[in-house]
């Protein structure tokens, strides 16, 4: 225990010795594990939209209107009685369809009022200018070719979308920006790494003599190296969190307070998801320094 405590002590006083370096070390794991922590929300963000919006993919069968274009819709906007036939032949489709929901164009323009209230878009849009349409739950997203057969040559109607193919394309984009950040975190990552190192080279070299006369008196490899690993386990503890605290920032404000409010038609990364990535981050920077540390220390130190 005494033999511990000496090693703590020389802890200190090594972190204090070589202050300006520990210091680099401490801010360049905070940055490079901030960037980290943020790939990974990036990472959990994209999930939780996929659970959102796949749960409520839908086919949506636009109706002609008086703003179609003519070449689509040369009989002009869609007629009561073409509504009707279309509905039915989408109830038709047993196994296929599990529900269908008519949406007017009135209630076009408040679905889309609220989702864009604070957009200055809003001004320039009309109920007029919104499609009627009919939005259809498939029980399974694949069957979507049957529905455009049975309705996308129908009169009446202007367009069949598949909201998946959308989404996999918007969802395909942020998979690329996410590989993008985590990228740039592991670079971030391996700048720590090399930081570490060279900051252990340098601390084995100027304490050469004090490591050779713990050696001359019995030390084992092992307590001689611990001062060294537990230096840079408590400079990238320190980093780790500060980089907790820029994570549970990001989350308080960036995600709670700026975008969920301002996008309320989706789904945004909870707090449990947060926690495990600060855990992971934090352990992370540890368990990296501590490593490099004691393969530099171990190689340099030749003891």
């Amino acid at each position: 225990m005494r033999r511990f405590g000496l090693a703590l002590r020389e802890v200190g006083h090594g972190l204090r010795r070589n202050l300006t370096m520990t210091i680099a070390v401490i801010l360049t794991v905070a940055v490079s594990l901030t960037l980290f922590g943020t790939g990974l929300m990036v990472r959990s963000q994209v999930d939780a939209m996929k659970d959102y919006w796949y749960d409520r993919v839908e086919v949506s069968v636009f109706l002609c209107g008086k703003a179609s274009d003519p070449k689509v819709c040369p009989a002009g906007a869609v007629t009561p009685e073409q509504r009707t036939q279309i509905e039915a032949s989408l109830n038709g489709l047993t196994g296929v369809v599990e529900n269908v929901f008519y949406e007017s164009q009135q209630d076009a323009y408040n679905r889309f009022k609220e989702q864009f209230k604070n957009s200055p878009i809003l001004e320039n849009v009309t109920p007029e200018s919104m499609p009627e349409s009919f939005r259809v739950k498939l029980a399974n997203p694949e069957d979507f070719a049957k529905v455009a057969a049975a309705v996308g040559t129908s009169p009446g109607v202007e367009q069949v979308q598949d909201q998946r193919k959308l989404l996999e394309k918007f969802f395909k984009l942020l998979g690329g920006l996410q590989a993008i950040a985590l990228g740039i975190a592991l670079a971030m990552l391996l700048v720590t790494v090399l930081l570490v190192v060279n900051t252990m080279r340098v601390a084995a070299f100027s304490r050469r003599k004090e490591t050779g006369i713990m050696k001359l008196v019995g030390a084992s490899n092992a307590y001689i190296q611990l001062p060294f690993v537990l230096e840079a386990a408590v400079a990238a503890g320190v980093g780790g969190l500060l980089a907790v605290g820029a994570i549970a920032a990001e989350k308080a404000y960036l995600v709670d307070k700026v975008l969920e409010p301002s996008f309320r038609f989706t789904a945004f990364v909870g707090w449990d998801d947060t926690i495990k990535i600060m855990i992971v981050i934090f352990l992370t920077g540890i368990i990296l320094a501590s490593v490099a540390a004691f393969l530099t220390v171990r190689r340099y130190l030749k003891v």
